[in-house]
């Protein structure tokens, strides 16, 4: 046959080979993901030995099988939800052995007193979830539960924290003498100021004397430090400032933690309008949901009735969660030890975790509030390809900047807030937020002049005023090396494993800026703190901070990538070893979150905190730790299964192609990066944001998938999987009971 009489191609087969090109497209970051995960798994009995990859058996190669199969069992799972299924096919279910099972079952159901015993427990059950939404249908609720449950963390620890925190207040300290007039050293070969202990090169110090360093966030050393200088002044010691800082902290995630569970819960917005309006007899449609505060003193207004138990129950994805969902919330943050701990932690990691929970709970009101007219583009279950794509992007180029849907004054308010407070505790979180706003613009640009005050100004304000003030030399800027852990780890393996293997060449770059010998006696594959001479205790000089020039730092890439490729085994142990334990959830923590609690910062050199419980602190610190040692059931403590649960339900949401579900979720991905990017691997604070909001994503997650499903028998919309029944009972009569 010549090519002149081969069929030509057809419009719809076009169209099919786009759609598998975008399936194959979509599909690809889910094995990606899967792969990383068995990778990750499959290295971790190699790395607690010391040793290599290069020492791979077929003991590793049967983990990375194990451990990838499950992964895809659990993406294929999640597939079959959000595609409306049954989680075990129907084919598997008119099985002769599963057919067998059932009538045993039925079988044994049928029994009168078993079925008496089933209808108790079901009344039993439906008491208890309704006790619990009612428990949890307001935020001031919520509010109070968590404060209850988290009391005895201040009152009886008092406060948690390490290295930093004592850090800045020796920076402000010092800041504060040269204020008042006091002579202090400053750069000199003797010297050794505050800037010396996490080194800051010494040509990226001004010339002008100044104390004050960006290492640990400006903002946070101003606060924590002023806060125990003012402690000194009045109690002679820097404990009743730490005490007041953990108790303030541990407030705000009381209030963070409350008003994302509401909104993740409740669905707050759905109320209607009149619900918090002046009664209008005008309109006896309406009901009357506002009483008075006190009716016998009606001078003190009026209050909203109206609960997520009153209003009757909503199609998905508007539909409030259940009693399971809420359960869920609720214990795992009163008893995580995650986010127990972290409460008091006074450190930024911690403080960014819960402004950051605040922040993707407005996200996720942002993205459900949008226009009725963009609500068949939320989940994207029809027109799914490239023309479908089209059509929608022309529609929504036509209907331009109409009908923009302002947030409520305190929603944008509180973005905001959260806003500020991420971009004072973390630097890398302007780097989330200017990816944020891109992605904003692009899924919801109505609302841009939201995004503008919360997320462009603050960004402006902030970032670029700590950049002036690092310009203009009124503090000192971080050290570029700080961000270069994997490439000082990879040397450093390189010069303790393989000295002879680095080229001569690249000991040249490297001798002006590094002491090779110190490197490789400093060297530990969990953290890279000690090859750049980070800490007090013990230093090694293997960074030469004082002598090192930015000429110098041009040369330290070049000198990497020879080592790269006169080593790569090196170079893939360096890396695997700085980050696998965040994607392994077999791999205890290198630091976890109860070493706050009873470090040695509070336990022996505090001056009274050590003194108060300090045997309780232990115990605290041990049960917590000895929860999860145990295999399988303290992974549940460990932020690296919330870590990689979240990867695979963000790859499952590509494949199901919930892109503006996505483009709040990508935080989460920019945040694993972070991770791997990290000085230390399985540092368990670097995780707290996604482990604590791992349910809620869930939750997204579950809702949407019933909101795309298709009712054909195979998931009944009377039930819901979060634990909630289908109400069908007006509000009256529900307000009745």
């Amino acid at each position: 046959m010549t090519d002149s009489s081969r069929p030509a191609a057809t419009p719809r087969t076009r169209a099919t080979l786009a759609s598998r090109l975008a399936a194959v497209a979509c599909w690809t970051p889910v094995a990606l993901a899967c792969l990383w995960i068995g990778l990750c798994v499959a290295v971790g009995p190699l790395y607690w030995k010391d040793g290599s990859i290069a020492d791979w058996t077929g003991a590793n190669t049967r983990y990375f099988i194990a451990a990838t199969l499950v992964a895809a069992a659990i993406v294929a799972a999640l597939t079959r939800i959000g595609r409306g299924r049954r989680v075990i096919p129907d084919s598997w279910r008119r099985s002769v052995f599963w057919r067998a099972w059932a009538d045993w079952g039925r079988a044994w159901a049928a029994d009168r007193r078993v079925a008496r015993l089933i209808a108790a427990i079901r009344r039993a059950g439906a008491a208890v979830a309704r006790l619990i939404v009612r428990a949890t249908d307001r935020r001031w609720k919520i509010v109070l539960i968590l404060a209850i449950g988290w009391l005895w963390v201040p009152t009886t620890l008092l406060s948690a924290f390490g290295a930093d925190v004592r850090s800045q207040a020796r920076e402000f300290s010092w800041a504060w003498n040269q204020w008042t007039g006091m002579k202090q050293p400053y750069i000199g070969f003797f010297s050794f100021v505050p800037m010396d202990i996490y080194p800051t090169a010494h040509y990226l110090w001004p010339e002008n004397p100044t104390y004050l360093t960006d290492q640990h966030n400006i903002v946070l050393t101003l606060v924590y430090g002023g806060a125990a200088a003012l402690s000194r002044s009045l109690t002679g010691s820097n404990d009743a400032g730490f005490v007041v800082l953990s108790a303030v902290q541990w407030m705000f995630a009381v209030g963070c933690c409350a008003a994302a569970a509401n909104r993740f819960l409740n669905l707050p917005w759905l109320r209607p309008a009149y619900a918090t309006r002046p009664v209008r007899y005008g309109r006896p449609e309406r009901p009357h949901y506002l009483t008075p505060v006190d009716f016998a003193h009606p001078e003190r207004g009026m209050v909203s009735s109206l609960t997520v138990t009153k209003l009757p129950p909503m199609d998905y994805p508007n539909r409030a969660a259940g009693a399971f969902a809420r359960a869920a919330t609720v214990l795992f943050f009163l008893t995580c030890p995650l986010a127990v701990f972290a409460t008091i932690s006074i450190t930024k990691s911690p403080l960014f975790a819960f402004a950051f929970v605040w922040w993707f709970s407005i996200w996720y009101e942002l993205h459900m509030t949008r226009r009725d007219d963009d609500a068949r583009d939320r989940g994207d279950h029809d027109d799914r390809g490239l023309r479908g794509w089209s059509r929608r992007l022309r529609a929504g180029l036509r209907r331009g900047l109409r009908g923009v849907v302002r947030p409520p004054a305190r929603t944008t308010a509180a973005f905001t807030a959260a806003t500020c407070v991420m971009l004072v505790s973390a630097k890398y979180a302007w780097y989330i937020i200017a990816a944020q706003i891109v992605l904003a613009l692009l899924a919801d640009r109505r609302r841009w002049r939201t995004y503008a005050v919360a997320l462009l100004l603050p960004t402006v304000v902030i970032h670029g005023g700590v950049a002036m003030l690092i310009s203009s030399g009124a503090i000192i800027g971080g050290d570029a090396i700080e961000s270069r852990a994997i490439q000082l780890q990879t040397i450093a393996r390189a010069a303790k494993l393989a000295p002879d293997s680095i080229p001569e060449s690249a000991k040249e770059k490297l001798e002006p800026l590094f002491n090779l010998d110190q490197m490789a006696d400093a060297y530990y594959r969990q953290d890279a703190d000690p090859v750049k001479s980070s800490g007090i205790q013990s230093k090694k000089v293997s960074y030469k901070w004082r002598t090192v020039t930015e000429a110098d730092m041009d040369a330290f890439n070049e000198a990497w990538i020879e080592i790269v490729k006169a080593n790569p085994i090196v170079a893939v142990d360096a890396l695997l070893t700085e980050c696998f334990g965040y994607f392994d959830p077999t791999d205890l923590p290198y630091v976890s979150m109860d070493y706050y609690v009873n470090s040695d910062y509070v336990q022996k050199t505090s001056t009274w905190i050590k003194d108060y419980n300090h045997d309780w602190r232990d115990l605290v610190a041990g049960f917590a730790k000895a929860w999860g040692s145990i295999p399988v059931l303290g992974w549940l403590t460990h932020g690296n299964l919330y870590v990689t649960l979240t990867l695979l339900v963000g790859g499952v949401e590509v494949a199901l192609r919930r892109w503006r579900t996505l483009a709040t979720h990508f935080p989460l991905l920019l945040l694993m990066g972070v991770m791997i990017t990290a000085p230390a691997n399985n540092f368990e604070r670097h995780m707290l944001p996604v482990a604590f909001v791992f349910g809620f994503v869930c939750l997204t997650f579950w809702r949407e998938s019933r909101a795309g499903a298709r009712v054909d028998g195979r998931m009944s919309d009377t039930s819901d999987a979060s634990g909630d029944t289908a109400d069908s009972r007006t509000p009256a009569e529900r307000s009745a009971r």
